[in-house]
């Protein structure tokens, strides 16, 4: 039987990576790309069955011979068959769906999708014909047991002890051999990203993302001399560090020059990250399908940000640079570590000047720890289980339709205890996520209308809480900041794909604000200090991000990354920190945004080393949270040695 396996896997997985480079279009690859990815993917494919046939191998040493001619035996052999071609099956389709969302073989997203399985499996039963797929997979692996037993019987015949031996001995060997031979970092795309994901196998690349949950920086980059950093980083304005002395929480409030072309202080926020909106959906950002209307109008009213960039590819790094203004440690977002609470975010330092922060959410906000963290920094957090049953028009696993999120959003900002505060609403949308559901007859596309719905639906929502705000007495005193948490798609030709990084950023406040371009390019860790200024509340030179009018002399860049490469863009290079202390540059095309391998800049690679090194040691030390929070075992040792 494991020979027999091994042969159905490889057909199953030359079969998957045949259709993945289909999806992918042929045009995209050259003949030599697409000739190292299967390739190099026939060797991971040999390589994880390594893995995989082990334990087949070490059954069949061990199993006695006078079980193996029993007719039991047999048919136990026969189900086991259907079994591991069923599950061979499923992986390849599970596979082919992960590749739809995000055109990469399972990773870090596949790792938290497998922690959340309620909410995944609802996903995709909302999605797709789910009990259609899974009857479908069960008829086609009995029909391959089927076509296969014509031609193959699985022999019963007794073992002798040499070839017990033999067969435990590679039982052992097989997957040793494997591990000694192999890891992700020999994947090859010949520089084709896509290439490369196609060079992988999905249960290899799962089982790398779960060895690499957490990457230490210190371990695994480029570093240099910390007092080097904390100088790097003290020329390009990041006030708070170094890390190399001890360092007090800053709290200097600006005066109104640096407002840009605001002619006053906003009294409040409302900051609105929406969910999977890439820059290219907009027609104000070259959008031609004609989407965002609203968006596009407001965009024209406001203040639009030209070149604003995610710092990653999920709303845990959206919602962690726009809180905290950190760039994106390697590993997991710092919403899904431990020791996430009481740090220098936005809302931290709101809470205790007279503000009252929020965070919004239209799903179930324990989904990535977002209630937790945020409940843990000082938001008051309102999800989907705190709205009336009634304001709630349609819903999926995902969250309440958004238009449900904003009626919600104005009941709580209107209630009793918030109408004489100043407030820092942060708001996360869900409804341009899959399946892509929203009450019909608000648009033109029926629901479900795929992406191109999901984010007409969804700028139809913000326009519509737009309009309702407007009778609401705070409006004329408010600033809406609208962002996206990240991007629709992520892959590209190269590791970092800059264009798959742009994202809107609108400031909209008609009457404190004169409607202009901002073409400098700013990072999503730009927003809370910015913010901060605006609100001319103290705390803005406490984050690793820039206030966009302050300093609006120094050099835009911004820092974007997929857990384990880390980039930093700034004067038309793009350097990309990877594991194993490598680094590399590449120029970026300003129009199409094309890259091309360049030699790395000395002053670009150190500033880079100098913001993750930094941000991952300040994390991991505790220096993030605010010098005035004490652990319960802190404060417990300090009370007992006050005594």
């Amino acid at each position: 039987m494991p020979l027999v396996v091994v042969a159905v896997a490889l057909a199953i997985w030359l079969a998957l990576r045949i259709v993945l480079w289909l999806d992918v279009g042929p045009a995209a690859l050259t003949l030599r790309q697409s000739a190292t990815a299967f390739a190099v993917g026939t060797l991971f494919d040999l390589v994880t069955l390594g893995y995989l046939i082990a334990p087949l191998l070490l059954f069949a040493a061990l199993m006695p011979d006078r079980w193996r001619g029993r007719r039991a035996s047999a048919i136990g052999r026969q189900a086991l068959f259907v079994f591991i071609v069923g599950s061979l099956l499923f992986g390849a389709v599970a596979e082919y769906v992960f590749w739809v969302e995000f055109t990469t073989r399972f990773n870090f997203i596949a790792i938290d999708y497998l922690i959340y399985t309620s909410e995944v499996i609802d996903n995709i039963r909302q999605s797709y014909p789910l009990p259609v797929i899974l009857a479908g997979i069960a008829a086609l692996a009995m029909a391959i047991a089927w076509l296969i037993s014509r031609y193959v019987v699985f022999s019963s015949a007794p073992l002798g002890w040499k070839r017990r031996l033999a067969i435990g001995a590679a039982a052992i060997l097989l997957p040793a051999a494997s591990y000694v031979v192999a890891s992700i970092d020999q994947m090859n795309g010949a520089g084709n990203e896509h290439a490369l994901e196609l060079s992988g196998n999905g249960f290899f690349t799962l089982a790398g993302a779960m060895r690499r949950n957490e990457l230490d920086y210190d371990h695994f980059y480029q570093t240099i001399p910390q007092d080097e950093a904390d100088s790097i980083l003290a020329g390009q304005g990041v006030a708070r560090m170094p890390l190399s002395k001890t360092v007090q929480m800053k709290d200097d409030v600006h005066e109104p020059e640096e407002l840009g072309t605001f002619t006053r202080n906003p009294k409040n926020v409302v900051l609105i990250t929406v969910e999977s909106l890439s820059a290219e959906f907009l027609g104000a950002y070259g959008g031609k399908k004609g989407l965002t209307p609203r968006l596009d109008a407001l965009a024209a009213g406001g203040l639009k940000f030209e070149n604003a960039y995610a710092t990653g590819t999920r709303t845990v790094r959206g919602l962690e640079a726009l809180s905290l203004g950190t760039p994106p440690i390697p590993g997991q977002a710092i919403l899904r570590r431990p020791n996430n609470d009481h740090l220098m975010t936005i809302g931290q330092f709101l809470s205790t000047q007279g503000f009252e922060p929020f965070f919004f959410y239209g799903g179930y906000g324990y989904f990535d720890n977002m209630n937790a963290y945020f409940d843990g920094n000082d938001y008051t957090v309102v999800d989907r289980t705190d709205f009336p049953k009634e304001s709630i028009p349609s819903a999926n696993v995902w969250g309440v339709a958004d238009e449900a999120l904003f009626a919600n959003v104005l009941r709580v900002l209107d209630g009793p205890g918030s109408r004489h505060k100043q407030f820092f609403a942060h708001i996360m949308t869900t409804s341009n996520h899959r399946p892509f559901t929203y009450p019909d007859g608000r648009i033109d596309i029926r629901s479900p209308g795929g992406r191109d719905g999901g984010v007409k639906y969804t700028d139809f929502a913000i326009g519509q809480f737009i309009d309702q705000a407007r009778s609401k007495p705070w409006f004329n005193d408010t600033l809406f900041v609208i962002v996206a948490d990240h991007c629709a798609a992520v892959a590209g030709n190269t590791k970092l794909p800059v264009a798959r990084y742009r994202i809107p950023l609108i400031f909209y406040a008609p009457d404190m604000l004169k409607p202009g371009v901002f073409p400098k390019i700013v990072s999503q860790i730009d927003v809370p200090p910015t913010l901060l200024d605006l609100l001319h509340a103290g705390g803005d030179d406490n984050f690793f991000g820039d206030s966009i009018f302050e300093n609006e002399a120094r050099e835009g860049r911004s820092f974007i990354s997929n857990y384990q490469e880390l980039g930093y863009y700034k004067r038309g290079l793009l350097t990309v920190l990877l594991p194993k202390q490598k680094a590399e540059a590449f120029r970026i095309d300003p129009v199409t945004y094309a890259a091309s391998p360049a030699a790395l800049d000395p002053v670009l690679l150190k500033e880079t080393i100098a913001y993750y090194q930094t941000a991952s040691r300040a994390f991991k030390r505790n220096a993030l949270r605010n010098p005035d929070y004490r652990a319960p075992a802190d404060a417990a040792h300090a009370a007992s040695a006050s005594r």
